[in-house]
């Protein structure tokens, strides 16, 4: 089912690593002193088995790459990956985690050469040099000679639909494998295609019909009940086949604005998912951004969150955000897995091409 070369299946004792993260992560302004936050550390903490795995297995030196937000090419300290270092170090007490404000060039050589056995160092935004979206060859290799990486780890399932420098070039250069994070989600998506334990469900949601569209024809053959909920439905989605339930009734604004399913639709999807073995569920079914029209994707959440039994596996950006804060709140919720990757997980479920899981080497 995962067709490429992880870490488990090279030496990495005595190798430096160079590890491509998925650190892209919400941030928000402390009110009291108007300073950014890691608003989620999800992505952070996703990335953990990867890296633990080389520290038991002695790499000498972990250096990880990643971006931040879009910072179009251009250098921007509110999107500075500094603030990702210093959550990474309290995620991880004991282990020196250092930071170097470039990419490439004289100070990553130092910041690599002054980094203590068994350290980690985090470079800063990949997306502050217009050539990582330019999949410029040239500008990986700076990122290998700066350094001196021995092996190249994909480890941020988020970007391996973009065919990047950190994705695509890079592993032209030096050996590349998959990382834990990369595997799990792969194994994962791909068991739902292909042998998912029945009776499956598919929840989607979500504003755009163009997005969904593809993950609705995909499913239907492979699906035992879809339920189709959110903008899409509200906006008067029509669906012939009989696996297929539309919602129809929701929670409306006083001038008519349909923002949630209503009783009568969550009723029906709590009573399909009952009985099922797997979820997979994709898009929030209301403006969740607004408690009072967040109930039915609350409402699923906790049911799903509760009842481990059921294999769930929750995609999309806006989905897993809204999943993630939940269980932040309730740590006794529990999925098979939160997807870190919006359009990756949609690309793979749809069967596109994944370049930066392509480049890897093949098992």
């Amino acid at each position: 089912m995962f067709h490429k070369k992880t870490i488990r299946d090279v030496d990495i004792k005595g190798q430096t690593v160079l590890v491509r993260t998925d650190f892209n992560v919400p941030l928000q302004l402390d009110p009291d002193t108007n300073e950014q936050l890691v608003a989620s550390n999800l992505r952070i903490r996703e990335s953990l088995p990867t890296i633990q795995y080389l520290l038991k297995h002695q790499a000498a030196k972990i250096v990880l790459i990643s971006h931040l937000g879009r910072p179009d090419g251009k250098r921007d300290q509110k999107l500075s990956l500094g603030l990702v270092a210093q959550e990474l170090a309290e995620i991880l007490p004991g282990t020196p985690v250092n930071f170097v404000d470039d990419v490439s060039g004289p100070e990553v050589e130092m910041a690599v050469e002054d980094l203590p056995e068994g350290g980690i160092l985090l470079l800063e935004n990949l997306r502050f040099s217009p050539h990582e979206e330019g999949n410029s060859e040239s500008f990986a290799q700076e990122i290998v000679d700066s350094t001196h990486a021995d092996l190249f780890v994909q480890d941020g399932f988020a970007v391996v639909h973009r065919a990047h420098a950190s994705t695509v070039a890079i592993t032209r250069l030096i050996p590349s494998v998959a990382g834990l994070l990369l595997e799990k989600e792969v194994i994962t998506l791909t068991k739902v295609l292909e042998s998912p334990n029945r009776p499956l469900v598919v929840v989607i949601g979500g504003a755009k019909v163009a997005d969904k569209q593809p993950l609705i024809d995909e499913f239907l053959p492979i699906a035992d009940q879809v339920f189709v909920g959110g903008k899409i439905a509200a906006d008067g989605y029509e669906a012939s086949n009989d696996k297929v339930y539309v919602a129809e009734d929701f929670d409306e604004t006083e001038t008519g604005e349909k923002l949630d399913i209503g009783p009568v639709s969550t009723t029906k999807l709590i009573e399909m998912i009952q009985s099922a073995a797997t979820v997979l569920w994709c898009g929030v079914l209301g403006k969740v951004e607004d408690a009072a029209y967040a109930t039915s994707s609350t409402i699923l959440a906790k049911f799903l969150g509760e009842h481990p039994v059921i294999e769930s596996i929750v995609c999309g950006g806006d989905t897993a955000g809204f999943v993630v804060q939940l269980r932040e709140d309730d740590l006794s919720l529990h999925y098979t897995l939160i997807s870190t990757g919006g359009g990756a997980a949609l690309e793979l479920l749809t069967h596109q091409d994944l370049p930066g899981l392509d480049g890897l080497e093949s098992a």
